[in-house]
Protein backbone atom coordinates (compact mmCIF):
# COMPACT_ATOMS: atom_id res chain seq x y z
CA UNK A 1 0.00 0.00 0.00
CA UNK A 2 1.45 3.35 -1.02
CA UNK A 3 2.08 6.06 1.56
CA UNK A 4 -0.11 9.14 1.71
CA UNK A 5 1.59 12.53 1.75
CA UNK A 6 0.00 15.86 2.74
CA UNK A 7 1.25 19.10 1.21
CA UNK A 8 -0.05 22.27 2.83
CA UNK A 9 -0.15 25.01 0.21
CA UNK A 10 0.10 22.24 -2.35
CA UNK A 11 -2.08 23.86 -5.02
CA UNK A 12 0.47 26.62 -5.50
CA UNK A 13 3.56 26.96 -7.64
CA UNK A 14 6.05 24.82 -5.70
CA UNK A 15 3.54 22.49 -4.05
CA UNK A 16 1.91 21.43 -7.32
CA UNK A 17 5.27 20.52 -8.87
CA UNK A 18 6.14 18.57 -5.74
CA UNK A 19 2.79 16.75 -6.02
CA UNK A 20 3.70 15.70 -9.58
CA UNK A 21 7.05 14.36 -8.38
CA UNK A 22 5.48 12.40 -5.52
CA UNK A 23 2.78 10.88 -7.72
CA UNK A 24 5.40 9.80 -10.23
CA UNK A 25 7.24 8.02 -7.41
CA UNK A 26 4.09 6.12 -6.41
CA UNK A 27 2.90 8.14 -3.42
CA UNK A 28 -0.70 9.16 -2.79
CA UNK A 29 -0.98 12.94 -2.46
CA UNK A 30 -3.41 15.10 -0.54
CA UNK A 31 -3.29 18.88 -0.64
CA UNK A 32 -4.65 21.46 1.78
CA UNK A 33 -4.85 24.91 0.21
CA UNK A 34 -7.00 27.98 0.74
CA UNK A 35 -6.69 29.01 -2.95
CA UNK A 36 -5.99 32.61 -1.94
CA UNK A 37 -7.07 35.29 -4.38
CA UNK A 38 -3.63 36.92 -4.47
CA UNK A 39 -2.11 33.70 -5.79
CA UNK A 40 -4.92 32.04 -7.73
CA UNK A 41 -7.16 34.94 -8.74
CA UNK A 42 -10.85 35.40 -8.03
CA UNK A 43 -13.30 32.52 -7.74
CA UNK A 44 -10.67 29.82 -8.17
CA UNK A 45 -12.05 26.33 -7.49
CA UNK A 46 -9.17 24.08 -8.53
CA UNK A 47 -6.15 25.07 -10.64
CA UNK A 48 -6.11 23.37 -14.03
CA UNK A 49 -2.45 22.44 -13.59
CA UNK A 50 -3.07 20.52 -10.35
CA UNK A 51 -2.76 16.83 -11.15
CA UNK A 52 -6.14 15.07 -11.31
CA UNK A 53 -4.84 12.36 -8.98
CA UNK A 54 -4.29 14.88 -6.17
CA UNK A 55 -6.94 14.92 -3.45
CA UNK A 56 -7.67 18.60 -2.77
CA UNK A 57 -9.07 19.90 0.51
CA UNK A 58 -9.90 23.58 0.28
CA UNK A 59 -9.23 25.18 3.63
CA UNK A 60 -7.01 27.39 5.73
CA UNK A 61 -3.96 26.08 7.56
CA UNK A 62 -5.17 27.99 10.65
CA UNK A 63 -8.42 26.02 10.74
CA UNK A 64 -8.02 23.23 13.31
CA UNK A 65 -10.85 21.16 11.85
CA UNK A 66 -9.46 21.37 8.31
CA UNK A 67 -6.01 20.41 9.58
CA UNK A 68 -7.44 17.44 11.47
CA UNK A 69 -9.27 16.30 8.34
CA UNK A 70 -6.21 16.79 6.14
CA UNK A 71 -3.99 14.72 8.48
CA UNK A 72 -6.29 11.71 8.56
CA UNK A 73 -4.38 8.64 7.34
CA UNK A 74 -1.31 10.68 6.38
CA UNK A 75 2.23 9.25 6.65
CA UNK A 76 4.26 12.44 6.08
CA UNK A 77 3.70 16.18 5.77
CA UNK A 78 5.23 18.95 3.69
CA UNK A 79 4.37 22.28 5.29
CA UNK A 80 4.66 24.66 2.33
CA UNK A 81 1.68 26.94 3.04
CA UNK A 82 2.81 30.52 3.65
CA UNK A 83 2.33 34.16 2.81
CA UNK A 84 5.34 35.12 0.68
CA UNK A 85 7.06 38.39 -0.16
CA UNK A 86 9.40 40.75 1.64
CA UNK A 87 7.80 44.09 0.74
CA UNK A 88 4.20 43.26 1.57
CA UNK A 89 5.20 41.65 4.86
CA UNK A 90 6.44 45.02 6.10
CA UNK A 91 2.92 46.43 6.28
CA UNK A 92 0.63 43.36 6.37
CA UNK A 93 2.31 42.33 9.60
CA UNK A 94 -0.66 40.65 11.24
CA UNK A 95 -1.58 38.69 8.13
CA UNK A 96 1.93 37.33 7.59
CA UNK A 97 2.39 36.51 11.26
CA UNK A 98 -1.03 34.91 11.49
CA UNK A 99 -0.73 32.66 8.43
CA UNK A 100 2.94 31.75 8.73
CA UNK A 101 3.44 31.57 12.49
CA UNK A 102 0.02 30.73 13.90
CA UNK A 103 -0.77 28.41 10.99
CA UNK A 104 2.38 26.46 11.78
CA UNK A 105 1.47 26.17 15.46
CA UNK A 106 -1.98 24.82 14.56
CA UNK A 107 -0.38 22.16 12.37
CA UNK A 108 2.20 21.26 15.02
CA UNK A 109 -0.38 20.86 17.78
CA UNK A 110 -2.29 18.49 15.50
CA UNK A 111 0.90 16.55 14.73
CA UNK A 112 1.61 16.10 18.44
CA UNK A 113 -1.69 14.21 18.65
CA UNK A 114 -1.21 12.48 15.28
CA UNK A 115 2.55 11.98 14.69
CA UNK A 116 3.82 11.29 11.19
CA UNK A 117 6.95 9.63 9.82
CA UNK A 118 8.41 12.86 8.47
CA UNK A 119 7.76 16.61 8.47
CA UNK A 120 9.44 18.82 5.86
CA UNK A 121 9.19 22.58 6.26
CA UNK A 122 9.80 25.12 3.50
CA UNK A 123 12.15 27.73 4.91
CA UNK A 124 13.81 30.56 3.00
CA UNK A 125 17.14 32.13 2.14
CA UNK A 126 15.64 35.39 3.41
CA UNK A 127 16.49 34.39 6.97
CA UNK A 128 20.20 35.01 6.27
CA UNK A 129 19.74 38.69 5.53
CA UNK A 130 23.01 39.61 3.89
CA UNK A 131 24.89 36.56 2.68
CA UNK A 132 28.45 35.58 3.55
CA UNK A 133 31.32 37.82 2.45
CA UNK A 134 35.11 37.76 2.48
CA UNK A 135 37.57 40.50 3.31
CA UNK A 136 40.49 41.40 1.02
CA UNK A 137 42.69 38.86 2.80
CA UNK A 138 40.12 36.06 2.32
CA UNK A 139 38.71 36.03 5.83
CA UNK A 140 35.02 34.99 5.90
CA UNK A 141 32.76 37.70 7.29
CA UNK A 142 29.02 38.03 7.72
CA UNK A 143 27.56 40.90 5.75
CA UNK A 144 26.80 44.02 7.76
CA UNK A 145 23.57 45.97 7.43
CA UNK A 146 23.96 48.92 5.08
CA UNK A 147 23.32 52.27 6.84
CA UNK A 148 20.44 54.34 5.50
CA UNK A 149 22.77 57.28 4.86
CA UNK A 150 24.88 55.05 2.60
CA UNK A 151 21.83 53.83 0.68
CA UNK A 152 20.48 57.35 0.18
CA UNK A 153 23.77 58.20 -1.52
CA UNK A 154 23.33 55.30 -3.94
CA UNK A 155 26.31 53.47 -2.46
CA UNK A 156 24.97 49.95 -2.63
CA UNK A 157 27.83 47.60 -1.79
CA UNK A 158 28.44 46.10 1.65
CA UNK A 159 31.49 47.45 3.50
CA UNK A 160 33.14 46.53 6.78
CA UNK A 161 33.56 48.74 9.83
CA UNK A 162 36.76 50.15 8.38
CA UNK A 163 35.03 51.17 5.16
CA UNK A 164 36.62 48.48 2.99
CA UNK A 165 34.49 46.70 0.37
CA UNK A 166 33.59 43.07 1.04
CA UNK A 167 33.38 40.36 -1.64
CA UNK A 168 30.21 38.21 -1.68
CA UNK A 169 30.76 34.49 -1.20
CA UNK A 170 28.46 31.42 -1.19
CA UNK A 171 26.41 31.35 2.02
CA UNK A 172 26.43 28.12 4.08
CA UNK A 173 23.80 26.97 6.59
CA UNK A 174 26.19 27.86 9.43
CA UNK A 175 25.80 31.60 8.83
CA UNK A 176 23.96 33.27 11.71
CA UNK A 177 20.51 34.46 10.58
CA UNK A 178 19.95 38.20 10.26
CA UNK A 179 16.24 38.85 9.93
CA UNK A 180 15.62 41.95 7.83
CA UNK A 181 11.88 41.64 7.15
CA UNK A 182 8.68 40.37 8.74
CA UNK A 183 8.63 37.64 6.10
CA UNK A 184 12.15 36.50 7.04
CA UNK A 185 11.22 36.52 10.73
CA UNK A 186 8.12 34.42 10.07
CA UNK A 187 10.04 31.86 7.99
CA UNK A 188 12.70 31.53 10.67
CA UNK A 189 9.95 31.08 13.23
CA UNK A 190 8.35 28.34 11.10
CA UNK A 191 11.68 26.57 10.73
CA UNK A 192 12.60 26.73 14.42
CA UNK A 193 9.12 25.75 15.62
CA UNK A 194 9.05 22.66 13.41
CA UNK A 195 12.54 21.49 14.38
CA UNK A 196 11.91 22.17 18.08
CA UNK A 197 8.59 20.31 18.23
CA UNK A 198 9.90 17.60 15.92
CA UNK A 199 12.77 16.84 18.29
CA UNK A 200 10.59 17.04 21.40
CA UNK A 201 8.02 14.58 20.02
CA UNK A 202 10.41 12.46 17.94
CA UNK A 203 8.90 13.46 14.60
CA UNK A 204 11.79 13.46 12.08
CA UNK A 205 11.85 16.99 10.69
CA UNK A 206 13.78 18.65 7.85
CA UNK A 207 14.02 22.37 7.00
CA UNK A 208 14.77 23.34 3.40
CA UNK A 209 15.95 26.90 2.85
CA UNK A 210 14.81 27.69 -0.68
CA UNK A 211 16.64 30.35 -2.66
CA UNK A 212 15.00 32.21 -5.59
CA UNK A 213 12.68 29.64 -7.15
CA UNK A 214 11.42 30.05 -10.71
CA UNK A 215 9.44 28.03 -13.22
CA UNK A 216 6.03 27.37 -14.71
CA UNK A 217 2.85 27.93 -12.66
CA UNK A 218 4.15 30.98 -10.82
CA UNK A 219 1.50 33.51 -9.83
CA UNK A 220 2.23 36.14 -12.47
CA UNK A 221 -0.31 38.67 -11.19
CA UNK A 222 1.09 38.63 -7.65
CA UNK A 223 3.53 41.58 -7.42
CA UNK A 224 5.10 40.16 -4.25
CA UNK A 225 6.14 36.80 -5.67
CA UNK A 226 9.54 35.78 -7.12
CA UNK A 227 11.45 38.34 -9.15
CA UNK A 228 11.35 36.30 -12.37
CA UNK A 229 7.56 36.12 -12.24
CA UNK A 230 7.43 39.87 -11.57
CA UNK A 231 9.68 40.57 -14.56
CA UNK A 232 7.52 38.24 -16.67
CA UNK A 233 4.36 40.13 -15.75
CA UNK A 234 5.97 43.40 -16.82
CA UNK A 235 7.30 42.01 -20.11
CA UNK A 236 4.04 40.29 -21.05
CA UNK A 237 2.36 43.68 -20.73
CA UNK A 238 5.10 45.38 -22.79
CA UNK A 239 6.45 47.22 -19.76
CA UNK A 240 10.09 47.47 -18.78
CA UNK A 241 11.15 45.39 -15.76
CA UNK A 242 11.66 47.57 -12.67
CA UNK A 243 14.93 46.92 -10.87
CA UNK A 244 15.79 48.25 -7.41
CA UNK A 245 19.21 49.70 -6.54
CA UNK A 246 21.59 49.40 -9.53
CA UNK A 247 20.64 45.86 -10.60
CA UNK A 248 23.99 44.34 -9.71
CA UNK A 249 22.81 42.60 -6.56
CA UNK A 250 23.45 38.85 -6.80
CA UNK A 251 21.00 36.02 -6.18
CA UNK A 252 20.78 32.26 -6.66
CA UNK A 253 18.00 31.19 -9.07
CA UNK A 254 16.87 27.58 -8.76
CA UNK A 255 14.38 25.69 -10.91
CA UNK A 256 11.19 24.47 -9.31
CA UNK A 257 12.05 21.00 -10.64
CA UNK A 258 15.23 21.01 -8.55
CA UNK A 259 13.19 22.17 -5.56
CA UNK A 260 10.84 19.20 -6.08
CA UNK A 261 13.85 16.87 -6.37
CA UNK A 262 15.32 18.16 -3.10
CA UNK A 263 11.95 17.90 -1.36
CA UNK A 264 11.64 14.24 -2.33
CA UNK A 265 15.17 13.51 -1.12
CA UNK A 266 14.39 15.18 2.21
CA UNK A 267 11.44 12.83 2.62
CA UNK A 268 13.27 9.64 1.72
CA UNK A 269 16.73 10.18 3.23
CA UNK A 270 17.17 9.39 6.93
CA UNK A 271 20.37 11.45 6.83
CA UNK A 272 18.16 14.51 6.42
CA UNK A 273 16.40 14.13 9.77
CA UNK A 274 16.59 17.23 12.00
CA UNK A 275 18.90 19.00 9.57
CA UNK A 276 18.68 22.31 7.69
CA UNK A 277 19.66 22.55 4.02
CA UNK A 278 20.20 25.29 1.47
CA UNK A 279 18.41 24.42 -1.76
CA UNK A 280 19.63 26.52 -4.65
CA UNK A 281 21.55 26.18 -7.88
CA UNK A 282 24.93 27.01 -6.37
CA UNK A 283 25.34 29.81 -8.95
CA UNK A 284 25.03 33.57 -8.67
CA UNK A 285 23.47 35.95 -11.19
CA UNK A 286 22.82 39.67 -11.04
CA UNK A 287 19.23 40.89 -11.13
CA UNK A 288 19.90 42.99 -14.23
CA UNK A 289 21.32 39.93 -16.01
CA UNK A 290 18.17 37.96 -15.21
CA UNK A 291 15.94 40.75 -16.56
CA UNK A 292 17.97 40.96 -19.77
CA UNK A 293 18.02 37.17 -20.30
CA UNK A 294 14.27 36.84 -19.88
CA UNK A 295 13.58 39.79 -22.18
CA UNK A 296 15.84 38.27 -24.85
CA UNK A 297 14.20 34.85 -24.69
CA UNK A 298 10.78 36.53 -25.01
CA UNK A 299 12.10 38.54 -27.99
CA UNK A 300 11.54 41.76 -26.08
CA UNK A 301 15.12 43.06 -25.83
CA UNK A 302 13.75 46.53 -26.57
CA UNK A 303 12.17 46.54 -23.10
CA UNK A 304 15.33 47.42 -21.21
CA UNK A 305 15.26 47.15 -17.45
CA UNK A 306 14.42 50.40 -15.69
CA UNK A 307 16.91 50.99 -12.88
CA UNK A 308 15.01 52.73 -10.09
CA UNK A 309 18.05 53.62 -7.98
CA UNK A 310 15.90 53.03 -4.93
CA UNK A 311 16.26 50.73 -1.93
CA UNK A 312 13.34 48.67 -0.64
CA UNK A 313 13.28 48.23 3.13
CA UNK A 314 13.99 44.59 3.98
CA UNK A 315 16.09 43.94 0.87
CA UNK A 316 19.71 42.79 1.02
CA UNK A 317 22.58 43.21 -1.41
CA UNK A 318 23.99 39.75 -2.12
CA UNK A 319 23.05 36.22 -1.10
CA UNK A 320 23.62 32.98 -2.99
CA UNK A 321 23.80 29.39 -1.83
CA UNK A 322 26.53 27.07 -0.72
CA UNK A 323 24.80 23.75 -1.49
CA UNK A 324 27.61 21.41 -0.44
CA UNK A 325 25.69 20.14 2.61
CA UNK A 326 22.65 19.18 0.49
CA UNK A 327 24.99 17.41 -1.92
CA UNK A 328 26.71 15.49 0.89
CA UNK A 329 23.65 14.55 2.98
CA UNK A 330 20.90 14.28 0.39
CA UNK A 331 22.71 13.50 -2.84
CA UNK A 332 21.09 16.64 -4.23
CA UNK A 333 22.41 17.88 -7.55
CA UNK A 334 20.71 20.67 -9.51
CA UNK A 335 19.68 19.31 -12.90
CA UNK A 336 18.24 22.40 -14.63
CA UNK A 337 20.60 25.02 -16.04
CA UNK A 338 19.28 28.58 -15.95
CA UNK A 339 19.20 28.95 -19.74
CA UNK A 340 17.11 25.79 -20.15
CA UNK A 341 14.82 26.77 -17.31
CA UNK A 342 14.23 30.22 -18.79
CA UNK A 343 13.45 28.75 -22.22
CA UNK A 344 10.77 26.48 -20.73
CA UNK A 345 9.43 29.40 -18.67
CA UNK A 346 9.23 31.58 -21.78
CA UNK A 347 7.32 28.90 -23.70
CA UNK A 348 4.81 28.62 -20.86
CA UNK A 349 4.49 32.40 -20.62
CA UNK A 350 3.32 32.61 -24.25
CA UNK A 351 -0.04 31.18 -23.22
CA UNK A 352 -0.44 33.17 -20.01
CA UNK A 353 -2.21 36.39 -19.11
CA UNK A 354 -0.75 38.55 -16.38
CA UNK A 355 -2.17 41.63 -14.72
CA UNK A 356 0.78 43.95 -14.14
CA UNK A 357 0.43 45.21 -10.56
CA UNK A 358 4.11 45.99 -10.05
CA UNK A 359 3.82 49.79 -10.33
CA UNK A 360 0.86 49.71 -7.98
CA UNK A 361 2.84 47.69 -5.43
CA UNK A 362 5.84 50.03 -5.77
CA UNK A 363 3.63 53.06 -5.11
CA UNK A 364 2.18 51.30 -2.05
CA UNK A 365 5.65 50.73 -0.62
CA UNK A 366 6.72 54.30 -1.39
CA UNK A 367 3.61 55.76 0.26
CA UNK A 368 4.54 53.93 3.46
CA UNK A 369 8.14 55.11 3.40
CA UNK A 370 9.40 51.59 2.62
CA UNK A 371 11.55 52.68 -0.34
CA UNK A 372 14.31 55.27 -0.17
Amino acid sequence: MSKKILITGGAGFIGSHLADELLEKGYDVRVLDNLSEQVHGKNCIRPEYLNADVELIIGDVRDENKIKKALRGVDAVYHYAAMVGVGQSMYEIKNYTDVNNIGTTVLLEALIKNPVEKLVIASSMSIYGEGLYKTNDGTPKAGLDRPLTQLKNGDWEVIDNEGSALTPYPTPETKTPSLSSVYALSKFDQERLCLLIGKAYQIPTVALRFFNVYGTRQALSNPYTGVLAIFAARLLNNNCPLVFEDGHQKRDFVSVYDIAQASLLALEKKEANFEVFNIGSGNAFTIIEIAERLAAILNKEYLSAEITGKYRVGDIRHCFADISKARDFLGYEPAIQLEDGLIELAEWLQGQTAIDKVSEASKELASRGLTV
